[in-house]
């Protein structure tokens, strides 16, 4: 079954993960949205659904290995691999360089899928893109969760996202939200202000 991205929206939505309000992003920008991802994830039988989608998008593409970053990509990669019968991996960073760890391998005859939670800037899939062009493996493509830039990000590989949100950003000093008296929240991993 296709998931609309609507229908993906309203899955976000009904796990509280599409917030609206005043909130400071983890770019220090301020915002009236915020999508906090392990709202969804923290729900398996939602993340089933979303990562469903996922798979379908890049079903006829032999994938044999699903990589994603640290942390949110973790569990995507393992959902959408069981999906597709492949292998899941992830990367994360060593000494702030991102790295395959762990024992995971990945060789030129491999056709691999990255995996993403939520892309504002692209950060960290480039650095996965990186990871996996070292090894000679072919990238098949990028499968996500929500687009925050809007579809700005040009990745140079077929990007699917579930959701394409052009969120609006204020710099701190400049923030419409701030002029009009309200006091922005920094959600996320600490919560905290």
């Amino acid at each position: 079954m296709t998931l609309t991205e609507q229908q993906a929206l309203d899955l976000f939505k009904q796990a509280g993960a599409f917030l609206e309000g005043h909130f400071i992003l983890t770019s220090g920008l301020h915002s009236p949205h915020y999508v906090e991802k392990f709202r969804v994830l923290e729900h398996p039988r939602i993340t089933e659904q979303l990562c469903a989608q996922i798979a379908e998008n890049f079903a006829g593409e032999g994938v044999t290995v699903v990589i994603g970053p640290v942390t949110g990509g973790v569990i995507l990669a393992h959902e959408v691999g069981k999906q597709l019968g492949a292998r899941a991996m992830f990367t994360e960073r060593v000494d702030g360089v991102m790295a395959l760890r762990r024992g995971f391998t990945i060789g030129p005859g491999d056709r691999v899928l990255v995996v993403e939670d939520i892309v504002t800037t692209g950060g960290s899939v480039f650095e996965v893109l990186d990871v996996v062009k070292a090894t000679g493996a072919a990238i098949v493509g990028l499968g996500f969760l929500v687009d925050r830039s809007g579809g700005r990000v040009a990745f140079g590989i077929p990007a699917k996202p579930l959701i394409t949100l052009d969120v609006v950003t204020y710099p701190p000093d400049a923030c419409a939200l701030c002029a009009q008296g309200s006091v922005a929240a920094k959600p996320g991993s600490t919560g905290k202000k």
